[in-house]
């Protein structure tokens, strides 16, 4: 168990965005062992992070809900989870994944600002929408084939920088205005990968097929 992404106080659960994780660095770990020809660590990895997989499958998907959750079993939303189209911990056309963007743009989206759960925190109910996700929903979007929401998204959150093009880190819901961290570095990396992927460039950034890549025999 542990705190999540988000930081809670005294709030212990085995939080699906921390599991997910696990299983991204096992994943990339084992990749660059492929890279490295470190094959006798392989097969213990693909093992660890097979099993990691299974259990989030098993344990955080909601199927009343139609999204993985916050926590195993807890039945909330989390819009961190919308990095696991980012990260490829689904098929694109996976329903659990396709079902988990979309619970999140139709419950936690309010025009072009994306809350980051809709339930209790420390603090109580948070009326602040988190900017990330804004930027998080759109490439979820575009990844599940829906380009035309995100494109459409991207338009709408993008006019709302300031007169520098610098975003803050929370939005007021009611009004749109900037509260929280100014500027927030994190909320332009999410711009500008957005930026990327909805771009001409996009077209030029191939997928990797780890397969093809030759051992590194330096090492």
């Amino acid at each position: 168990k542990d705190c999540s992404i988000w930081e809670y106080r005294d709030m212990y659960d085995h939080y699906t965005y921390s599991k997910f994780m696990c299983y991204i660095g096992v994943d990339r770990a084992i990749k660059i062992a492929q890279y490295m020809g470190k094959s006798e660590r392989i097969r213990d990895w693909e093992s660890l992070r097979d099993e990691i997989k299974q259990d989030i499958i098993e344990n955080a998907y909601d199927s009343k809900l139609k999204s993985f959750t916050m926590a195993y079993g807890n039945g909330k939303l989390d819009a961190s989870l919308l990095l696991m189209a980012y990260h490829d911990f689904l098929e694109r056309d996976s329903p659990m994944l396709v079902n988990t963007v979309k619970t999140i743009y139709d419950k936690l989206r309010k025009g072009y600002k994306v809350k980051r759960y809709d339930s209790k925190d420390d603090f109580g109910v948070s009326n602040n929408a988190f900017t990330v996700c804004s930027f998080w929903l759109v490439d979820a979007l575009y990844h599940i084939g829906e380009e035309k929401k995100a494109r459409n998204l991207f338009r709408k959150i993008i006019r709302k920088g300031n007169h520098l093009g610098l975003f803050s880190e929370d939005l007021d819901i009611a009004t749109g205005r900037m509260l929280g961290n100014f500027p927030q570095a994190y909320v332009h990396m999410a711009l500008i990968n957005s930026s990327i992927l909805l771009s001409e460039w996009s077209s030029k950034r191939k997928k990797i097929d780890w397969s093809q890549i030759p051992e590194n025999k330096w090492f």
